[in-house]
């Protein structure tokens, strides 16, 4: 039996996707538009009924297992999503699609190529604000970008979303092989099916902890903007292996800003963590020190008259990264749960990916050399209420279907992330949602000595055998100079044991 589609939404979104199902003839049939507007009800579109409201009509549509919805409506607040997918899932329809509020999308096309499996993302959090890219990326046209940690959350949005920027060049760095396939894959298809403008993409595989290797890629590829994705960022992971995460997030992003400051590649943004804000973890203190050789960098390419522009921009929690809780419930919930919750206080402060990439990509533009940037994160949302709203999402009862579970801080969490230090007094630019930060810098002697002292704990050096990989060495190292952090393990180590009060 062909499979029947209902679109909801007949603007020129619905449209545009609805010509590219009847053109293709393999997904299926159009068999109706669902929309509110009056105007529409009761015409047809190209041959293809227009029925309404989407309230009421979806109760008497005779659809099977095999059909499919797909909300269509890009402009469409999230509580209407919210609303139109509550509705879609009474009425038994099993296969719900939609077509992202992307900024692609708002600039007048859409494609069937860009509509995805619903999920928590498009009905959790705020409604994102909407971004121009042909309009923000204009900085990047004709010019060659590369992405380290292209194949990661953050980086792969970068990348769709770099499609329409009109950028001669994509390099897609990373050192995981799969992820950069999958991406490179990814953006060869939405090309192909129309997404975007023509850019050639290019995939780089090696790890930007090989000084050299980095310093060649840099040089070869002449990229004008660089955009530094790549971390290790799981905190309980990196708090497992710390000298790991200062070797490669330290180091690596030092071998990055080096090399761009050696070829006087024309931008670098660096993406940074709330958790680099008195940071209790290793991975925090990492993060702080990539921004402090940032800032650094600026100084040196301004003294040296150099015309860069070299920054980062600090954001908090995005929902549905790797390293973030979403896809941990979601896996919870596939084994019947219970789902683990830290502790019932603990908050955090989300974003979606595309709204945060689009943000990114508009600071990269407009930011100036040596400036700091945060994103506005509006209001912080409570980890266990979001546990909840992913269960109703999934059709199910939070505490009768899936339980929650209540299990206590780990190792380098907190119960709130500051965004800021109140020195750093964040204020609006003209920009909506990009603040900007009072920059609190390292002295060169202070940056350069630690950076000295931990450098033959992270890499094997001649006469500082002893140094190598020694975890106890490093981590006093990183007390003595982290006030946070040193007092973050003297409580610790006072009680005798990880108290979850004091994260």
């Amino acid at each position: 039996m062909e499979k029947r589609i209902y679109i909801i939404g007949a603007g020129f979104a619905g449209q545009t996707i609805a010509d590219d199902i009847k053109r293709k003839k393999i997904f299926g049939k159009v068999n109706a538009f669902l929309d509110d507007d009056k105007a529409l009800i009761g015409t047809s579109i190209d041959g293809i009924p227009v029925l309404g409201p989407i309230s009421s009509v979806t109760s008497i549509l005779n659809n099977s297992d095999n059909d499919e919805a797909i909300i269509a409506i890009p402009s469409a607040p999230v509580e209407r999503i919210r609303e139109i997918y509550g509705i879609l899932q009474q009425n038994k329809f099993k296969h719900i699609k939609i077509l992202p509020g992307i900024s692609q999308v708002i600039n007048g096309t859409a494609h069937f190529v860009q509509t995805r499996e619903i999920d928590p993302l498009d009905i959790l959090g705020r409604t994102p604000i909407a971004i121009s890219l042909k309009e923000s990326l204009y900085y990047l046209r004709g010019k060659r970008v590369l992405i380290t940690g292209a194949g990661g959350s953050i980086g792969s949005e970068l990348s769709r979303q770099l499609l329409s920027g009109g950028a001669e060049r994509l390099y897609l760095f990373g050192h995981g092989e799969n992820s950069i396939c999958q991406i490179f894959r990814e953006l060869k298809v939405l090309q192909a099916e129309g997404v975007g403008e023509k850019a050639t993409i290019v995939p780089i595989i090696g790890d930007m902890r090989d000084r050299e290797y980095v310093d060649y890629i840099i040089k070869q590829t002449k990229c004008n903007v660089i955009f530094h994705c790549a971390a290790y960022k799981h905190v309980p992971m990196m708090e497992e292996n710390q000298v790991a995460a200062i070797e490669n997030n330290v180091f690596g992003t030092k071998n990055l800003l080096d090399a761009a400051l050696t070829h006087k590649v024309d931008r670098f943004v660096l993406i940074s963590t709330d958790k680099a804000v008195e940071p209790v973890s290793v991975y925090g203190v990492s993060k702080m020190l990539c921004e402090k050789m940032v800032l650094a960098a600026a100084k040196k390419a301004e003294a040296d008259g150099n015309k860069q522009a070299i920054m980062f921009v600090r954001f908090g929690n995005v929902l549905g990264s790797r390293g973030s809780i979403l896809p941990l419930f979601q896996n919870q919930i596939k084994t019947g749960g219970p789902l683990t919750v830290t502790d019932e206080k603990m908050e955090r402060f989300f974003m979606t990916i595309p709204e945060a990439c689009s943000l990114v990509l508009q600071t990269g533009g407009v930011g100036e050399n040596g400036k700091s940037y945060l994103l506005d994160m509006g209001e912080p949302i409570k980890i266990i209420e979001l546990a909840e709203q992913i269960i109703k999402f999934s059709g199910l009862e939070p505490y009768k279907d899936i339980d929650i579970k209540v299990v206590g801080a780990r190792k380098g969490e907190r119960l709130v992330e500051p965004l800021w230090l109140k020195e750093e007094n964040p204020t609006p630019t003209k920009y909506q949602k990009i603040l900007q930060l009072d920059n609190k810098e390292y002295t060169a002697q202070r940056l350069d000595t630690l950076l000295e002292k931990l450098y033959p704990i992270c890499y094997y050096t001649n006469g500082r055998e002893q140094d190598f990989r020694n975890r106890e060495l490093l981590l006093k190292l990183l007390c003595d100079d982290c006030e946070s952090l040193k007092k973050f393990y003297e409580e610790i180590k006072s009680d005798g044991q990880r108290r979850t009060d004091l994260l």
